[in-house]
This record gives C-alpha cells, sequence and structure tokens, in this order.
C-alpha cells in the first residue's frame, strides 16, 4: 500500500496520513508541503520509520538539501512515483 502526503507537518491533514501509514504499514511518498516531514525527526515522532519517497523537484524546490534527509527517505522523480504507484495494490491520497 501507498500513502500520498502533501500536507505540512503542523497540519491535522499531514499527520492523519502518516499515521494512517504508519498504521497499516504502508510507503509513503512526500509531495508539495509534505517534504517538510523529512526535516528534523517529524516522521520519527509520529512513528513512522520507514520505507519513504520524497519528490526530489518539490524538496529541491524548498530549500531542503537530500543530506539533510534520514537514510530510508529516498528521492524520487516524477516519472518514478507513476511506477511506485503502478506497482502498488493499492494507494491513499492526498493527505
Amino acid at each position: 500500500m501507498l500513502v500520498i502526503i502533501k500536507s505540512a507537518p503542523d497540519t491535522q491533514e499531514g499527520r492523519r496520513g502518516v499515521k494512517l501509514a504508519r498504521a497499516m504499514s504502508a510507503d509513503i511518498v512526500l509531495m508539495q508541503n509534505g517534504v517538510y516531514f523529512i526535516q528534523g525527526q517529524a516522521l520519527e515522532d509520529l512513528g513512522f520509520a520507514g520505507p519513504a519517497y520524497v519528490l526530489e523537484d518539490d524538496r529541491r524546490l524548498r530549500g531542503i538539501k537530500a543530506d539533510d534527509t534520514a537514510k530510508y527517505i529516498k528521492d524520487i522523480s516524477y516519472d518514478r512515483l507513476i511506477d511506485i504507484m503502478a506497482e502498488s495494490d493499492k494507494v491513499m491520497g492526498m493527505f
């Protein structure tokens, strides 16, 4: 299962998406303002430990460096996002 999160860590929607992914043992894709989850311990504070993907373009546009991310978080392109969605049995989002 894949959960797509576009909302920032300081929103109910964003936190709800991470909690849902944790409860269902799903992978997550962080896009738009959801990429801010990779800063600090935002994901870990909600009990999520991966795997997670972040859209590289969205991360870069928000000034977040790749070395600021945890090792279980992987940069992906939009093309790779489509592949991951096609490979997943279920896709939930947008939180």
